[in-house]
């Protein structure tokens, strides 16, 4: 890839027009509009200036592609501006070149396959027995699952989190036609991203039957991954005439999953009727829960593995500290600084 295409991409991720990075930069917008289409190539001074305009590395704008993506399935997209898209896939292959990088340079690339089990979805139905399957291909019982981007991960399913806008939630892709991809937005409650998720994790893995609601599938996937039938029964029992908002909020805790997700659940597991949840809808609506549940927040989860091959890769010397901080995407003292909030001011060996 040449460097005007990587500058395209760099000003997307940014979410510049041409002629507002020209103004930044001192050029005009024609100059910028050359580079891009690689009519002309910008000097030393021009591309330290561009990359400083960008919030990136010149060696950014110098290296090659590595990843190829396909199209996008969001969450969320009728609503999302053609501008916001496109910066969202930037950081996405950005964050993902660097992920993959690491793995090169310590030879530890997973690879990917599904476990062997019928994912066909001819019924809505058919997606509790899926999610039942595919707990038992990766060993996970029926227990509550702790980390769900440790898991996917270890699966070889790639998890990144980039900083959206509110009409963005998650996407599925794949890169390089072999490596799925889940992406969701940046400091986002536990419990939405964990469901946001799972139901990509759907997206990924049913096979959908001409006529289902795909959508709908994906929905009901990641409520019963997160949730298995046999164990809602055991939390909720068989049927009720009600549900006690405080028990919502301790098998939310339990579980990883929203007070009003659950509401759902036990709605399609035939544990309350219809009109009992809509009851509990409304109840939601009208205290305006429906945006923020009451009561403790969940922590978000954060993608581990790539943080600690880089430090792996620095701790053996296979890349030296100015390379690290390449990787990570920003500079050491940042990177340690935001290592040290999210563990009670602990912090890698490097920070100290």
């Amino acid at each position: 890839m040449s460097v005007g295409e990587r500058l395209k991409m760099a000003r997307r991720m940014a979410g510049l027009s041409q002629r507002a990075l020209a103004e930044r930069v001192g050029v005009s917008a024609m100059a910028i509009s050359k580079y891009e289409r690689g009519i002309n190539v910008p000097g030393s001074d021009v591309l330290i200036r561009l990359a400083q305009a960008l919030g990136v590395k010149v060696e950014y704008l110098l290296r090659p592609v590595t990843v190829s993506l396909s199209a996008p399935a969001y969450r969320r997209r009728s609503t999302l501006r053609k501008k916001d898209e496109r910066a969202i896939l930037e950081r996405t292959r950005d964050w993902l070149e660097r992920y993959l990088d690491v793995e090169s340079l310590l030879g530890d690339v997973p690879a990917f396959t599904w476990p062997d089990i019928d994912r066909r979805v001819a019924e809505p139905e058919e997606v509790e027995q899926i999610a039942l399957r595919l707990r038992q291909a990766w060993n996970l019982g029926l227990d509550p699952i702790d980390n769900l981007v440790e898991i996917l991960e270890t699966q070889g399913i790639k998890v990144g989190m980039v900083d959206g806008v509110d009409d963005f939630d998650a996407l599925t892709m794949w890169a390089n036609d072999a490596i799925p991809i889940i992406v969701v937005k940046r400091d986002v409650p536990g419990d939405r991203q964990r469901f946001d998720l799972a139901h990509e994790l759907g997206h990924l893995l049913l096979d959908v039957a001409h006529g289902v609601d795909e959508e709908k599938a994906a929905y009901r996937f990641a409520a019963a991954l997160l949730a298995p039938a046999p164990v809602a029964r055991v939390e909720l029992g068989d049927h009720r005439n009600t549900l006690s908002l405080y028990e919502l909020h301790l098998l939310k805790h339990k579980y990883g999953l929203s007070m009003q997700a659950w509401v759902y659940r036990a709605r399609d597991l035939g544990i309350i009727s219809a009109s009992t949840a809509e009851r509990l809808f409304r109840k939601f609506r009208r205290e305006g829960w429906h945006r923020r549940e009451p009561g403790d927040q969940i922590p978000s989860e954060q993608p581990g593995r790539m943080k600690r091959l880089v430090l792996r890769a620095l701790a053996e010397d296979v890349i030296s500290r100015s390379r690290a901080a390449e990787l990570v995407g920003m500079p050491l003292h940042q990177f340690c600084d935001q290592e040290a909030q999210l563990h009670a001011g602990f912090s890698p060996d490097i920070c100290r």
